[in-house]
């Protein structure tokens, strides 16, 4: 008598097919940089996080506040 099978093969091929997508996905979005001009890769300053907002000029920073 055949012993049966502990995980099928066409889950086998699935998660085969699963982590090869995430790999390629991750390394074209590794590729390609930042999405947003002025970012910056987080840890690399070494000036403790701080937020560097730029020249905002007159802009007024108080979206949704209510007032």
């Amino acid at each position: 008598m055949k012993q049966p099978q502990l995980v099928p093969p066409a889950l086998c091929g699935f998660l085969l097919l699963l982590a090869l997508v995430f790999t390629v996905s991750y390394a074209v979005g590794a590729a390609s940089g930042p999405v947003a001009p002025g970012m910056h890769r987080s840890g690399t300053s070494g000036d403790g996080g701080g937020v560097d907002m730029g020249d905002t000029g007159d802009m007024d920073m108080r979206h949704g506040s209510g007032r």
